[in-house]
């Protein structure tokens, strides 16, 4: 970032709000600026927001000398199928392993289940004479000519973007790369996706799915980032565009471009970002990231300052939140646990005669019934407004004016249908969303073999800091942390975060007997590969961070885990490591069984300019911080209770306040029921506990 453009611009596009941050790390101070998300044009809101922050800030274009962006525009497109017109050219005999898949129900005794439909169509999928053996040698040499007579004519079928995925292609990326260049030479049109540079990992189904998303969302992806690039440019701001990752890093648009699917968990990676950034700062090592916005909430475990990262995860499920019935996708992603409940997540009467909240959301468009945008359903928001949790005069800090009536209406035809009172009924769906989300949670951490007192519950995003104190307690925690800034704490993560890159390498070897300077020969090619996308993001590489992980598994097993390899690699040190992260997850290990590589990793980051700064949102600390009282619902006691108003930004440092309470501040509310005590802590974060 250069002196004369210092500023930073996160731009975070959320399904019912765009989140812009200006930050100038130079002193910390942030401006934040929430605009409703335009659906269908998200740069158009991003740019009219751009200028409402600038303005905010009292800044001019050309003092921004970076923008950093997320958006679930990508993972919207595989989820409503509207990506380009993509074929498929693969290895002859392989052409149905789309919707082979692994040859499993993910319900089982479903009659009617609806498996997830291939995003290349069987007529788009063509076969190419060719053979690789495991070991990447070659079986049978590939017909180019008979390749591209296949190709042409999927053109001539009007196919936009070309996935090549090749037998054994991660082993022996040859046979890929030369159609590659003969099609890249013919059709110059063509998005052309390769597995060996998307997903060079085994697993036949998984590389596939994963390299033709990349190609579905490919032209999509370059012409958005090539148009916000050109908006950017046209409201005279200078400085360059980098995309958050789903790995919790950032990266250069070119990279975005040439790899979007490495985009589809961008936003919620950012939220968990935030939390790991902020909890450092609270002085926590142990945090439960909790991010809910208007669509969705995502939770993230955070150990020793970390996210947890994944190597894989679905996209575009037929149910949501069942394992198995989406397309796999084979990158590296904060772990999350994604919730269908968000502040416009939609009340009914199931047909049981039950509540159901979600995962149906309003959206932004015509948004909750308090929106006044014609919205005629009861959702969560219009629920927190009911039970006292947000103030009609100050949402969005007094710049949207709500509707309380069409939210009484929303709710009295919810409560007849349900044949309860209307505030029964709200509590009914903010207790729901609750439920849902604790229940996520504990799975999650039981998974883990984690306990979830060990954690505080650290909340973001606009509806995250409303149901927190809930949720931490229908899971036994007694910490919860809101930091400044919270309902837009996602673009506040993606301007903390480092530049990354994570590339993999197949690797199957026993361990026993294994040449390590293979391995190592291995690595230092990664360590350059990453070296070169680092170097366009502006980074400072010389202090990048290198992590060398594998994946492995005792022979004769079908799935491996992820571990960190020790510095020195030997058999003893190397097995060591396996073991306890073994033992970590399943408690014990089986006596005298051999292990084997399946994957080499690497991870590498490097601190961007302007990070690692600190964060000074605006203050103005009175002894009169009080705004007044309000009647607020808490479960603790089923009723009403007058409970104290605070302004947020008057609070005193060091400053104790007895719950119940609430906090208000721009862009989100923060809870505290009754039997807490809350203290203001250094960095501008609330921290409530149980006493």
């Amino acid at each position: 970032m250069s002196t004369t453009a210092p500023l930073s611009l996160g731009i975070d596009i959320g399904g019912t709000f765009t989140d812009l941050v200006i930050h100038d790390p130079r002193d910390g101070r942030a401006v934040i600026w929430k605009e409703s998300t335009t659906p269908d044009d998200p740069a158009r809101g991003a740019i009219e927001g751009t200028r409402k922050v600038l303005a905010k800030a009292g800044a001019t274009p050309d003092q921004i000398g970076r923008v950093v962006h997320a958006t679930t525009l990508f993972t919207n497109a595989l989820i409503e199928r509207k990506g380009a017109k993509t074929g498929l050219l693969t290895t002859a005999g392989f052409r149905d392993v789309l919707e082979i898949g692994r040859e499993r129900k993910y319900e089982l005794y479903d009659l009617f289940i609806e498996m997830p439909k291939p995003l290349v169509p069987r007529p788009w999928r063509r076969e190419a004479m060719e053979r690789l053996a495991p070991d990447g040698s070659v079986e049978k040499k590939l017909d180019i000519d008979a390749a591209l007579a296949e190709v042409a004519a999927l053109v001539k079928e009007g196919i936009e973007s070309l996935a090549i995925c090749f037998l054994h292609a991660y082993a022996n990326p040859a046979h890929e790369r030369a159609i590659g260049a003969a099609v890249a030479e013919r059709f110059q049109n063509l998005s052309i996706s390769l597995s060996s540079d998307v997903a060079p990992e085994i697993r036949e189904y998984l590389r596939a799915s994963t390299t033709v998303a990349n190609a579905y969302i490919r032209p999509l992806a370059e012409l958005y980032l090539e148009r916000l690039e050109q908006a950017l440019r046209a409201e005279g701001i200078p400085g360059g565009l980098f995309l958050m990752l789903s790995n919790g890093g950032l990266t250069h648009v070119s990279e975005a471009k040439r790899s979007p699917v490495q985009l589809l968990e961008s936003g919620p990676a950012a939220g968990a970002l935030a939390g790991a950034w902020f909890g450092r700062n609270a002085g926590l090592d142990r945090v439960l990231a909790f991010d809910m916005g208007g669509t969705t909430a995502k939770l993230a475990l955070v150990d020793d300052g970390e996210p947890l990262v994944a190597y894989g995860f679905e996209a575009a499920r037929e149910k949501r939140f069942m394992r198995g019935s989406g397309l796999p996708i084979q990158i590296a992603t904060v772990e999350l646990i994604e919730i269908g409940a968000g502040g416009g997540s939609i009340a009914k009467k199931s047909d049981l005669g039950t509540l159901n909240v979600g995962p149906e959301s309003s959206g932004a468009q015509p948004g909750p019934a308090c929106y006044g945008r014609g919205g005629k359903d009861a959702t969560v928001t219009d629920a927190d407004l009911t039970l006292g949790y947000l103030n009609a005069d100050f949402f969005l800090g007094g710049a949207m004016k709500i509707d309380k009536v069409a939210t009484d209406t929303a709710f009295g035809m919810l409560a007849g249908a349900l044949q309860v009172q209307p505030d029964r009924a709200a509590f009914g769906v903010h207790d729901v969303v609750n439920e849902n989300m604790a229940g996520a949670a504990r799975v999650a951490i039981a998974e883990r073999g984690r306990i979830p007192s060990e954690y505080a519950l650290l909340a973001t995003g606009g509806a995250g800091p409303v149901h927190a104190w809930h949720v931490a307690r229908k899971l036994g925690v007694k910490r919860v942390v809101c930091p400044p800034g919270a309902g837009a704490g996602s673009t506040i993560g993606m301007l903390m975060a480092p530049a990354r890159v994570d590339r993999v390498a197949s690797f199957t070897q026993p361990l026993a007997g294994v040449d390590f300077s293979v391995a190592d020969r291995v690595f230092r090619d990664l360590e350059r590969e990453s070296h070169d996308v680092l170097r366009l993001t502006g980074a400072d590489v010389g202090a990048r961070t290198a992590n060398r992980l594998a994946d492995m598994r005792y022979i004769g097993q079908g799935s491996e885990i992820t571990v960190a390899l020790p510095e020195t690699l030997s058999d003893s040190a190397v097995r060591a490591e396996f073991e306890k992260a073994y033992k970590a997850l399943f408690a014990r290990t089986p006596p005298g069984a051999a292990i084997q590589f399946v994957a080499l990793r690497l991870s590498v980051t490097a601190p961007m300019p302007g990070t690692g700064g600190k964060l000074e949102l605006p203050r103005r600390a009175s002894a009169s911080a009080e705004k007044g009282v309000r009647p607020v619902f808490f479960p603790d006691t089923g009723k009403m209770m007058q409970t104290r108003v605070w302004d947020r930004y008057a609070l005193a440092p060091g400053v104790s306040i007895d719950g119940p309470a609430v906090f208000e501040e721009n862009e989100s509310t923060f809870i505290v029921g009754p039997g807490a005590k809350a203290r203001l802590l250094s960095d501008g974060s609330i921290l409530a506990e149980v006493v």
